[in-house]
């Protein structure tokens, strides 16, 4: 199958991000293999829909489930899903990860790019808490972005990001690990593995254990 670019068809009344054209590939390639073959992906923040055309032209085997809560982000994945004509490629639906109820209720894997850093600490705890409820026993939740290990940045570029971040907004900022994969625990999600990516990002990669009913 031919694999558009993540923001194949431009048009200038088309939001577009260059960070989502650059590193849609190197997620790919390791969604790949870490998604099933087949299945239901629910992608968390999918903003303007270029990774979700990215992705589903890649992964044609699985329903593609791309979400957001903006409104512009919405019309504009629906004209690029619309345009792209991929039959795995669902519609957007609006979706909050700090609801307790989700529009989707059940998804093979999850799928989260760019969220955690520029969103308060509630929306992470929403997001691994909606995973908890939402995975069934053996499903994927993959997290994408930068990230502190053990309280340090990787790189210097890194701590300044965080530090325009939270001048920008105090309750925004790059998110430890080890936090992030405290919370994951509490809602039945082992972290399995964690990815060095380009541009000094990383792509956690959390497993749904069969321990009942996670916490809420």
């Amino acid at each position: 199958m031919r694999h558009p670019s993540p923001d194949s068809g431009k048009d200038p009344d088309l939001p577009s991000s260059p960070a989502a054209e650059r590193n849609a590939q190197p997620i790919l390639d390791e969604l790949r293999r870490v998604l099933p073959a087949r299945g239901r992906v629910l992608e968390i923040a999918s903003g303007a829909g270029q990774h979700a055309v990215h992705f589903a032209s890649a992964l044609d085997g699985i329903e593609w489930q791309p979400s957001d809560t903006d409104p512009v982000a919405l019309r504009a994945m629906r004209i690029r899903a619309d345009r792209a004509g991929l039959p795995n490629l669902q519609p957007p639906v609006e979706l909050d990860v700090e609801s307790r109820k989700w529009p989707v209720e059940q998804a093979d894997a999850i799928v989260c790019v760019n969220l955690l850093h520029i969103s308060p600490w509630s929306a992470t705890e929403g997001l691994l808490a909606g995973a908890g409820r939402c995975l069934p026993a053996g499903g994927i939740l993959t997290v994408y972005g930068p990230f502190r290990f053990a309280g340090e940045h990787v790189a210097q570029s890194n701590a300044r990001f965080d530090a325009d971040l939270r001048a920008r907004n105090p309750s925004w900022g790059i998110r430890d690990v080890a936090d992030v994969t405290a919370i994951a625990s509490d809602h039945g999600l082992a972290h399995e593995e964690t990815i060095a990516l380009p541009a000094n990002n990383h792509l956690l990669v959390f497993r749904r254990g069969d321990l009942g009913d996670p916490g809420q």
